[in-house]
């Protein structure tokens, strides 16, 4: 949605970066590389960054730089805005498309206003980055289309690829492996942290096992919510009990949200710590 203003300059365009949350995530292997293998079931809402892109002022990139960036939002002091930031390298990787496809790339002044809570198992950066690949796209005319943008966003890291289709999805081997969902029977979706950020990489060595089943059997389609509740409760979050050795506050979290009223369903995200309630519509 174009229009508006920021810090005394026209707003161009804007793209929300929604949470990405894991219904389900199974720990099924370990690489050699030391990567490990996942079987998840994603969706993606409940809350929101947003990438802004505005006119360029005075100190804004020129042409050889697609971008620069400032932050803004409630947790924007746990970032900084260097040339490793994802939505800085996602800039850099449609940019490059652009040119290998001989468009141009006026530069863009990027603001992302931070509302997801840092390292807290939503996917926040990784979302980041796809919105600022969907909203490049667009406002550069490339048309380049979900599947080349999924493509083109691997290399930013296995969470990319689901962020920048947004949809329903079940995510194998790393991440890159992608199968597109029907649409879920629709439901509230409630998150909540308990304040406390979590290195995904010690929950990983907290682990005791690493070569788990498979999600089970999924059916063609849900047929309502009772049926997607009763299935998720034959699934797990192979994370939820290490990332609760690392942060006990997890725990806590997850009974306040299944003691609230109309609770169908709670479960932690991903490596934790936002925890997930599935409330009726």
């Amino acid at each position: 949605m174009a229009g508006g203003r920021l810090d005394g300059a026209v707003i161009l365009d804007r793209e929300a970066a929604p949470a990405k949350i894991n219904l389900a995530l199974h720990v099924t292997g370990r690489r050699a590389d030391g990567y490990h293998l996942l079987d998840t079931l994603v969706v993606h809402g409940g809350a929101a960054d947003e990438v802004v892109v505005r006119t360029a002022g005075p100190g804004d990139p020129s042409p050889e730089t697609p971008a620069t960036l400032a932050l803004d939002g409630p947790f924007a002091a746990g970032l900084a805005a260097e040339p490793d930031n994802l939505v800085l390298r996602a800039a850099r990787l449609v940019a490059a498309e652009a040119r290998r496809l001989d468009r141009p790339t006026p530069a863009v002044a990027l603001t992302l206003v931070k509302h997801l809570p840092i390292a807290s198992g939503v996917g926040g950066g990784s979302s980041d980055a796809a919105a600022t690949l969907r909203l490049l796209d667009r406002l550069w005319g490339l048309d380049l289309g979900r599947a080349r943008l999924a493509e083109l966003a691997l290399p930013l890291g296995a969470d990319v690829p689901m962020c920048v289709w947004g949809e329903p999805l079940r995510a194998r081997g790393v991440g890159e492996v992608i199968e597109i969902l029907p649409a879920l029977p629709p439901f509230r979706l409630v998150l909540a942290n308990p304040g406390v950020p979590v290195s995904t990489p010690a929950v990983f060595r907290a682990l005791t096992r690493r070569d788990n089943s498979p999600l089970p059997e999924m059916p063609d389609r849900f047929a309502d919510l009772d049926a997607l509740v009763g299935w998720l409760g034959s699934t797990r979050n192979d994370l939820q009990d290490a990332a609760i050795a690392v942060a006990p506050a997890i725990a806590d979290t997850l009974a306040e949200m299944r003691a609230r009223p109309g609770c169908r369903f709670a479960r932690m995200s991903g490596s934790g710590a936002t925890c997930f309630g599935i409330f009726d519509a």
